[in-house]
């Protein structure tokens, strides 16, 4: 499954220089990981974030989000962000915040 560049780009350009993170192709899409945790990814033109087991109901009540779901089992702790959600940087970047925190507070991989 092919991603959207110009949603990768914009999460690039948020994440900045910041030296934890890397990417990688994941899940059909690519993603970027904070010290080897996943923290968001992009499959077709939506957002994936990874919140946390404790966050994912609060995150459920976002506009435009569902439960990440690839093989018929929701995964705890991710949601998809619709492309149609992140139209302004404000909000994408109130995502890959929420993202970079949860993967920083696991331990380096």
């Amino acid at each position: 499954m092919a991603y959207d560049e110009g949603l990768a780009e914009r999460i690039r350009a948020r994440l900045g220089a910041d030296s934890g993170f890397t990417e990688k192709r994941m899940f059909g899409g690519l993603a970027f990981l904070y010290e080897g945790n996943m923290a968001v990814g992009v499959t077709g033109d939506e957002l994936m974030v990874r919140v946390g087991p404790h966050a994912t109901e609060a995150a459920l009540e976002r506009p435009g989000t569902r439960p990440f779901d690839i093989t018929g089992r929701p995964m705890r702790g991710w949601v998809v962000v619709a492309s149609s959600a992140l139209s302004e940087d404000e909000v994408l970047a109130a995502w890959t915040d929420q993202g970079h925190d949860f993967a920083a507070s696991l331990p380096p991989k």
